[in-house]
Formats: C-alpha cells, sequence, structure tokens
C-alpha cells in the first residue's frame, strides 16, 4: 500500500522526495545538490503556472455537469467535472492552468471514446452507440494524480447539476482515484480498483445513468 502524499506533503523538500521516492539518506553531497536544484525547479514551475481560480460555466439548456470537488475546510477544490452535452454526448474534463494541455476524455453518440492532452489523442477505442440499445455497463476512465489547490480550480456547487465531495486526504498525489461509468439502470457498475470506496455517487437524470466512485487502497 502506498503512503498518502497530498499537494501540501511536496511543498517542502522532504515531502517532495518521498513522493519522487528517493532516500535523502543514500544520497552524496553531490547527489542531494542535485535534487535540492529539481526540487527548487519544480517549485518555480508550480508558482509560475497560471491558477485556473473559480470556474466560469456559462448555462446551457439542457447540459448537464458533474463535479469532484476536494473538501480543504472551507474551501472546495475542483478535481474534475463530467459533462452530458445536449446531444447526449459525455466529456471528464480536468481543469489545468495551462489552457493548451487541456486533458479530457469524450464518448460520442456512435460509441466513439477518446482520451486526448495536448490536442493528441492517446487513447481510440470503439464503445457502445449511446442510444437506447446500451446495456449493462461502459468505464470513462479512473483517474489519478489529484492536486486541484495547486490548479487553483475553484468549484462552484451552483454551477454544477450535482457535486461529489470528497473529504481530505483520499484523492492525493499517489494514492486514491475517481472512476467515471456509464450504467444502464438496474445494473451495477463494474467493480472499483480499491480496497475502500469512499464516496458513491449515481445521477439519474438520463439514460445510461451516470456512477461517480472515489476510493483509496487504505
Amino acid at each position: 500500500m502506498r503512503e498518502f502524499i497530498g499537494e501540501d506533503d511536496i511543498k517542502t523538500f522532504e515531502g517532495w522526495m518521498k513522493y519522487q521516492a528517493v532516500n535523502v539518506a543514500e544520497l552524496d553531497e553531490a547527489g542531494l545538490a542535485l535534487w535540492q536544484r529539481l526540487f527548487d525547479e519544480a517549485q518555480q514551475r508550480v508558482r509560475a503556472t497560471p491558477k485556473v481560480g473559480l470556474m466560469q460555466l456559462r448555462a446551457v439548456p439542457d447540459e448537464y455537469r458533474y463535479a469532484v470537488a476536494i473538501e480543504d475546510g472551507a474551501h472546495l477544490w475542483l478535481t474534475l467535472w463530467v459533462r452530458r452535452s445536449r446531444k447526449g454526448e459525455f466529456f471528464v474534463l480536468l481543469p489545468r492552468g495551462d489552457s493548451e494541455w487541456d486533458p479530457h476524455t469524450s464518448y460520442h453518440l456512435d460509441g466513439r471514446l477518446h482520451m486526448k492532452s495536448h490536442g493528441a489523442k492517446f487513447v481510440v477505442q470503439d464503445r457502445q452507440p449511446l442510444t437506447s440499445s446500451f446495456r449493462g455497463t461502459q468505464s470513462l476512465g479512473t483517474y489519478y494524480g489529484h492536486g486541484p489547490k495547486g490548479v487553483g480550480a475553484v468549484c462552484d456547487p451552483t454551477a454544477f447539476s450535482g457535486v461529489v465531495k470528497v473529504p481530505p486526504r483520499v484523492l492525493g498525489l499517489s494514492q486514491g482515484g475517481v472512476l467515471v461509468d456509464l450504467v444502464e439502470p438496474g445494473c451495477e457498475p463494474v467493480p472499483p480498483p480499491w480496497k475502500t470506496v469512499v464516496v458513491r455517487q449515481t445521477f439519474c437524470d438520463f439514460v445510461p445513468h451516470l456512477v461517480i466512485t472515489v476510493g483509496n487502497d487504505t
């Protein structure tokens, strides 16, 4: 079982080295200096990366949106969201300050599933068409590596049809994931790959239903 490491943990050199799976005690002076330089550069990149801020989402008739947000005191940080378009197609979107990054998954009416990042498709699959003949379940992916505070994406619950709120220290950089499934009414989604399901919500505003599951191996 991997140790939980969150984005606050890697703000220190010790926590960042733990995330890199490097034992500081085994480094010589030159190695330690090299890793210290890499840590300082990583922190500079984080500070220089634009923050998303409050998501400005325009209301669209007959469109549904569902957020997965991490609770942090009075704050609610958006780590991903699912959009069902007016056409009935699904998109899983991960907010990023770099607009050219734009990582997302799309599931189209004809059954084509694409996962894209930086404008390039790295997964292309043929799935069930999104028609009245849809049966069983189809996954829209499992998403790991969560650091929404650093991204700075603030979740406004009023902008979404539903919000899956996740307690602190469940989704982190090295632990915890979000599973997104489309499910025929009356069917169970595929069992998640973790020991512990922390939260699962089913949204029945349309068919197939949308099931969002959050868990980890603690």
